[in-house]
C-alpha cells in the first residue's frame, strides 16, 4: 500500500513539474514571439527568414525571378517575374504571405518542448525537433507560393495550363495547411515522447592486442 502511495505521489510530482514548466515557457515564448517594436518580436524576423528561403527555393522551379521582398507588420510580400520573357511584357506577380498563418502554433510547440526537457535524456533531439518545425514552415510557404505562381502565370499566359501541375500544388498546399500545421504541436510532442530515451549510438572499439612475435635467437655458426 505504501509503495502505491509513493508511486502516485511521484507521478503527481512529475505532472505538476511538467505543468509548471509548460505554463511558464508558454507565457515567456508568447511574449518573446509576438513582441513589440519595429521588428515585431521574433515572429517578424523568423517570418522574413522563412519566406526568403522558401521563395528562393520555389523561384527556380517555377522559372521565376524574385524582384523584391518586403515585410509590413504580419505580412511578407514577395514580387516574382517570369525569367524567359522580355522586360516590357512582364507583369509582376506579388504574393502576400501572412506569417501568422503558419506560425500561430510556435509558442505552444515551444512550451511542449520545454515541458519535456527534464525527461529527455539525449538533448540533441531538440535540434531535430526544431529542424522538423522549420521544415514544416518552409514547406507551407513553398507550397503556397508554388500554387499561387502556377495560377498567376497560367492566367497571364507565361505558363502552359496543366491540370496535373495545378492539382499537385493545390494538394500540397492544402495538405500542409489543413493537416500538418494543425497537428504541429502534437507531432513535435509525439516525436519527443517516443525518442526521449534514445541513447547515442556508441561505436564499439575493440582493441585486440596483437600477439608479440618472439624473436628467435639464431645461433651463429662459427
Amino acid at each position: 500500500m505504501e509503495r502505491i502511495i509513493n508511486k502516485n505521489r511521484k507521478l503527481s510530482n512529475i505532472i505538476l513539474k511538467a505543468a509548471g514548466i509548460f505554463i511558464l515557457a508558454y507565457a515567456v515564448s508568447l511574449f518573446l514571439w509576438a513582441g513589440y517594436g519595429p521588428y515585431g518580436g521574433i515572429k517578424g524576423v523568423y517570418g522574413t527568414f522563412i519566406t526568403t528561403v522558401a521563395s528562393y527555393t520555389v523561384a527556380p522551379i517555377k522559372n521565376a525571378k524574385i524582384v523584391d521582398i518586403t515585410r509590413t507588420g504580419d505580412k511578407v510580400s514577395v514580387g516574382f517575374i517570369p525569367k524567359k520573357y522580355g522586360v516590357k511584357t512582364i507583369l509582376q506577380t506579388t504574393i502576400d504571405v501572412p506569417i501568422s498563418n503558419y506560425s500561430f502554433n510556435v509558442p505552444l510547440t515551444i512550451a511542449i518542448m520545454a515541458a519535456f526537457f527534464p525527461f529527455v535524456i539525449r538533448k540533441r533531439i531538440y535540434a531535430e525537433a526544431l529542424a522538423i518545425l522549420v521544415f514544416v514552415h518552409l514547406l507551407f510557404v513553398f507550397s503556397l507560393e508554388g500554387e499561387k505562381l502556377t495560377t498567376a502565370f497560367t492566367t497571364q499566359g507565361y505558363e502552359k495550363q496543366s491540370n496535373f501541375t495545378q492539382i499537385f500544388w493545390e494538394f500540397l498546399w492544402g495538405f500542409v495547411d489543413n493537416m500538418v500545421l494543425r497537428f504541429e504541436p502534437f507531432l513535435i510532442g509525439a516525436y519527443l515522447f517516443f525518442f526521449r530515451n534514445r541513447q547515442p549510438e556508441k561505436k564499439e572499439t575493440t582493441d585486440t592486442a596483437k600477439p608479440k612475435r618472439t624473436k628467435k635467437k639464431r645461433k651463429r655458426s662459427r
